[in-house]
């Protein structure tokens, strides 16, 4: 008989000590939970607003955009516009870069050199191109003009239907946010690309 009792015990010690493990277990996870989120630092709090001439790009900008000088056309670097003329005739129009050079060098500068290259292609009509129509703002409002890269053809100064014209173009500006922007009539921008320029 006592026996037994004694081996009872112990199955109901048993018994007793997974049933504590069972509630640990739960507790412990919430209360690491609770530490890791107090933690992490919100996102207002790590990044600052973008600034409010830098226009917001709108979600769908994966698709083929309509830029007029109504209403600009505003998405990222890399995607295709479509230009909408004065004389109603268009063009598509694509910026990619900036490419910068010196990424990963020990000394960082406040500004470095920044080169986009410029695609336009499917013109319905003659389309004039002027390098002072395109240029380019950084984050503090300051803007900058566009050069074609030493020891390339910058672009025509008219790109005709069927032709396409592909080209680069350079400048030296702050490190931040920017927007490359282009008024093919010299004062009213129908297209613009907003990009980020890293040196680290």
């Amino acid at each position: 008989m006592t026996r037994s009792l004694s081996t009872s015990g112990r199955r109901s010690e048993r018994v007793a000590s997974r049933g504590c493990a069972l509630l640990v277990v739960p507790v412990l996870a919430a209360v690491l939970a609770g530490c890791t989120a107090d933690h992490q630092p919100s996102v207002a709090n790590t990044y600052g607003g973008m600034p409010s001439y830098l226009a917001t790009i709108p979600a769908d900008t994966d698709g083929l955009l309509d830029g007029t000088a109504a209403r600009p056309a505003l998405t990222s670097e890399g995607d295709t516009v479509r230009v909408h003329l004065a004389g109603g005739d268009t063009v598509l129009a694509t910026v990619t870069g900036p490419v910068v050079p010196g990424e990963g060098l020990p000394h960082q500068g406040e500004t470095t050199t920044c080169t986009w290259t410029v695609s336009l292609r499917h013109a319905t009509g003659r389309v004039p191109i002027a390098l002072t129509d395109l240029t380019t703002i950084d984050q503090l409002g300051n803007v900058y003009r566009l050069e074609p890269v030493a020891g390339h053809a910058g672009p025509p100064s008219t790109l005709a239907p069927g032709q396409r014209a592909t080209f680069e173009l350079r400048t030296v500006m702050k490190v931040g946010e920017g927007v490359l922007r282009w008024a093919p009539d010299g004062r009213h921008t129908v297209a613009q690309w907003d990009f980020e320029v890293e040196n680290d």
